[in-house]
């Protein structure tokens, strides 16, 4: 039944999409089965590779008039498997709808299509002085469209902010399939704020409209080895509790430096056991005081070598590694899980002993490169798949790591998103309460719940879906506060 129904979808799409964008062919569906975090795999029943926002609305008004689920998906670098198709639903990819359609300098925004990369931007306007700050260690491939669903991040992000810091305005899909145009001057709910991170749970973007920020008038770039993570750390701790806020603090242990020099040979200083990369913007006076005051603080710490870039070329060979780290570690590791959780600062040197007795303890090796500035974590977990039970230990260290963040007060992700990884984790870190909060608003959004289901939340909750764990009326139907469909 299931089968017939995707072949009747099928048809009805190849009447406005192109026949090769609509894709049925079992080989070529292949493609598209997992996102970035290839841990979690499922063959969608159908690709559709629509060119415009009308298109994108047509298919989901036709997955709603049989009752079909519906996945977003933009280039596939997603870490939290928030693209991962439905066997029985239908996948939108917006990797063709990649025009930029507007620049407006003198009002600094840019009006661009989902499937643009996030780095074209900054290519677009980097002659004109300006440059769009997120970015995601894969902005050379991901997109601005994946970059919305996750509220991606980067390198950058401790002093500029995340995606929802720097969009003005969306042009939506709604999971009914209507097009609808929110703003960030749009009075009462702040519906942009809301879809922003909602990892395609609310619905489609298809115009997305971006600030550019000027490019500073100065930036200097400085790269600080470590004995360890520890004296690293404290190094982060006093530049932050200076009063300083660099454009971006990333740290990365002796474990992910190997990786780095295995497969871009960033020749990093040899012996370190940790390094660490500071990046100082704005006004050249205020930078260069900044600067002045992070290398002391630095040597004061420990830190036995410094190198400062002294220009282009050299602050992109200092980037060169931090930026491939995720990728560099499949030359030391067959199999690994990119793990994306966050602990207050002062808690770095905790935690970063407590995973390395948890890699001890499991005999499983962890790699550390991090956003040190925010605290947020990116442990790569290094298995074997090829050796039984190797795989079952990584999960264990990778949800420990998890557990020892919320014990920290902090946060199951920092910018990868929940998607299927993580929804197990997140009654560890929200009351039924919370959750069911959350999934009001999802409600709202969409009712019949075919926009990316089983996505963020552990189980299934109102909207008319089979309730998990919780029995009988809900409290807030029983009260009037919502209704159940």
């Amino acid at each position: 039944m299931v089968m017939k129904t995707l072949d009747e979808l099928s048809r009805r799409f190849e009447e406005f999409l192109d026949h090769k964008s609509v894709i049925t062919d079992p080989v070529r569906l292949r493609t598209y089965e997992c996102d970035g975090l290839t841990h979690h795999r499922a063959t969608p029943g159908v690709v559709v590779l629509p060119e415009t926002a009308e298109q994108v609305a047509a298919v989901v008004r036709i997955c709603n008039e049989y009752g079909v689920p519906f996945v977003a998906r933009g280039s596939g670098t997603g870490l939290s498997g928030g693209a991962l198709p439905r066997t029985d639903g239908v996948l939108i990819v917006t990797s063709k709808m990649r025009r930029i359609l507007e620049i407006d300098v003198a009002d600094r925004r840019a009006v661009v299509e989902p499937g643009v990369t996030n780095l074209a931007i900054t290519e677009a306007v980097r002659d004109q002085g300006y440059y769009y700050a997120p970015d995601p260690s894969s902005q050379q491939i991901c997109s601005i469209g994946g970059n919305v669903a996750e509220n991606s991040g980067g390198a950058h992000c401790l002093k500029y902010g995340f995606t929802v810091n720097h969009v003005l305005a969306l042009e939506i899909v709604t999971p009914d399939g209507d097009i609808v145009e929110l703003s960030d001057v749009d009075p009462g709910y702040d519906l942009l704020g809301a879809f922003v991170g909602s990892e395609g749970t609310l619905g489609i973007a298809t115009k997305v409209t971006v600030r550019l920020t000027r490019a500073p008038e100065a930036v200097t770039t400085l790269l600080a080895a470590f004995g360890g993570t520890e004296q690293g750390g404290q190094a982060v701790s006093a530049i932050i509790g200076g009063g300083i806020v660099p454009a971006a603090i990333e740290m990365m242990d002796a474990l992910a430096i190997e990786a780095a020099e295995a497969a871009v040979a960033c020749a990093y200083p040899e012996g370190a056991g940790a390094v660490l990369i500071v990046e100082l913007d704005g006004p050249e006076a205020e930078v260069r005081h900044q600067f002045d005051e992070v290398t002391r603080i630095c040597r004061e710490s420990g830190a036995f070598e410094l190198r400062t870039a002294a220009d282009p070329a050299e602050r992109a060979a200092i980037w060169k590694g931090r930026k491939s780290a995720f990728a560099a570690v499949g030359r030391i590791s067959p199999a690994y899980i990119v793990q994306d959780g966050v602990v207050p600062r002062t808690a770095l040197p905790e935690v970063l002993a407590s995973i390395d007795r948890l890699s001890w303890e499991h005999g499983i090796r962890v790699a550390n490169v991090f956003h040190a500035g925010d605290g947020n974590l990116h442990p790569l977990v290094l298995f074997d798949d090829a050796e039984p039970g190797a795989g079952e230990r990584a999960e264990l260290v990778s949800g420990k790591i998890l557990d020892l963040c919320i014990e920290h007060g902090g946060s199951i992700t920092g910018e990868h998103g929940v998607g299927v990884d993580k929804s197990r984790y997140m009654p560890k870190m929200f009351s039924d309460d919370d959750l069911d909060t959350m999934q009001l608003v999802r409600c709202a959004f969409d009712p019949r719940g075919l926009s990316n289901p089983g996505k963020v939340f552990p189980t299934p909750r109102l909207c008319g879906e089979v309730p998990g764990v919780r029995k009988g009326v809900h409290p807030l139907v029983e009260s009037g506060q919502a209704e159940q469909f």
